[in-house]
């Protein structure tokens, strides 16, 4: 992909620095006002809040335009990796799936898509535009509601409200926008019905129920009755899925991650069976397990999926994805990791949210020996580390408010292969996790300057 450079995004952050360190008391009030409508909003869920900078994420058009770039290019490359599997059994020994899960992802969807809804995670460097992938989501792709609330609380930041007397800023919708590609792709579905009954379903005791309300208002603004459903409560019955409200299902928007339903295979049985039997449209199917599985970087990187690429989509594997292998005796020596810490981090195969992620960099000599130690020939992936690309920004709410350098990760939103929106997360440790010190921001395109 052709490099560009550009100096705007880097101008626009200092004009808030300066805007913050000359008017500090009155930016701090700002920031406390901030917080409290955030631990009163609907990011405030599940005994936590998200917790922001002072700083939004600004980008130019043509960083937007960019991103834009980045993700047709990958989702080329995962439909190709999907449809492959699909098709060629000698190509599914190559991934690490039980014969249970490869069922379930062997289920024609019957609807004009094989990745409906995702999200690029990536590290991407505002100086230079270069960029290394962190991971694909597909499973319960979620943090629409986060950019959203963010984008309200900016009405708060004295700082922002400033920048907006020079800037015209434009934001991301992804609410309306995915109900849209949402029944667009309903309208492909075989065996569509006009009015179809939405079911947004997930294991609602760790899923972003908040976020579900606000779809279930943006679809029924739409015109289309929809429900929340607990995916344990669900009946199948001669055919038909039902709802907890015993309502019968046409379409479900499946949020439920797939490692989270395999893990309670046997209390989700009237779900599957209604998967497997086809009698219900399941808007995110489980083939997209293929790529939302962290093995994926491995197969990426080796044949025979380089063989099924453009030499262009080779080129753009080798640069953007990092080498990832499993951290067993198989394809490894543990001194290989320890001889280095600060060049690995190691991730569980299939987990989300950045649990029991751990990068060399954050821990001494001995801890790292005892985390590979522990994690040896258990299910995890070792990575090459990417040092992120940092930024100084301030937590005006904290104790100690002072500018420092805060690591950055962007996920790029994807509705059926189209850039929809960026989820946009800093720390100021080596890995952007809200199980550490995750902040997120708001992000936002300057669209001109007044």
């Amino acid at each position: 992909m052709e490099q560009k450079i550009s100096v705007n995004m880097r101008e626009i952050r200092e004009a808030y620095q300066k805007e913050i360190e000359k008017h500090y008391e009155k930016n701090k009030v700002s920031a406390l006002a901030v917080t409290e409508y955030l631990e009163h909003s609907s990011a405030a869920y599940h005994g936590r809040c998200v917790q922001t900078l002072h700083i939004p994420k600004i980008l130019t058009e043509e960083a937007a335009a960019y991103f834009d770039e980045i993700v047709t290019t990958t989702y080329g490359i995962l439909e190709k990796v999907i449809r492959e599997y699909l098709k060629n059994p000698e190509y599914r020994k190559c991934f690490p799936f039980s014969r249970k899960l490869e069922e379930l992802i062997l289920v024609p969807n019957l609807y004009d898509s094989l990745l409906p809804i995702a999200r690029f995670d990536l590290f991407f460097n505002e100086d230079d535009w270069s960029f290394q992938f962190c991971e694909i989501n597909s499973d319960g792709t979620s943090a629409m509601n986060e950019d959203y609330v963010l984008n309200m609380a900016l009405d708060r930041n004295s700082a922002h409200q400033s920048m907006k007397k020079k800037y015209t800023f434009r934001t991301f919708e992804l609410y309306d926008s995915w109900v849209r590609t949402f029944l667009e792709l309903y309208g492909t579905y075989e065996k569509r019905k006009e009015h179809p009954y939405i079911a947004i379903v997930d294991f609602l005791e760790h899923g972003s129920v908040t976020e579900f309300e606000e779809f279930q208002r943006r679809f029924r603004n739409a015109g289309y009755e929809c429900e929340i459903c607990e995916i344990t409560r669900m009946r199948y019955d001669n055919g038909v899925l039902y709802s907890p409200q015993g309502r019968p299902v046409d379409v479900v928007y499946r949020r439920a991650v797939t490692s989270d339903v395999m893990a309670a295979y046997f209390e989700v049985q009237p779900f599957l069976q209604a998967v497997k039997e086809q009698a219900v449209c399941v808007i995110g199917s489980f083939c997209t397990q293929i790529v939302h599985n962290k093995w994926l970087f491995k197969i990426l990187r080796e044949e025979p999926t380089l063989s099924l690429l453009e030499e262009r989509e080779q080129k753009f594997v080798l640069e953007h994805v990092p080498y990832t292998n499993l951290l067993d005796s198989r394809f490894c020596r543990m001194e290989h990791l320890l001889e280095a810490k600060d060049r690995w981090i190691i991730k569980p195969l299939d987990a989300y949210g950045s649990r029991g992620v751990f990068a060399g960099v954050d821990y001494s000599d001995s801890q790292w020996e005892q985390l590979v130690e522990e994690h040896f020939n258990r299910g995890y992936i070792y990575q090459e580390y990417h040092h992120p690309y940092r930024t100084p920004n301030i937590y005006l709410a904290g104790d100690d408010a002072a500018f420092r350098l805060y690591g950055n990760l962007s996920g790029l939103f994807v509705y059926n292969g189209s850039f929809a929106g960026v989820y946009s997360r800093l720390s100021d440790g080596g890995i952007i996790s809200s199980q550490y010190n995750e902040k997120a921001v708001a992000t936002l395109v300057a669209v001109s300057e007044k």
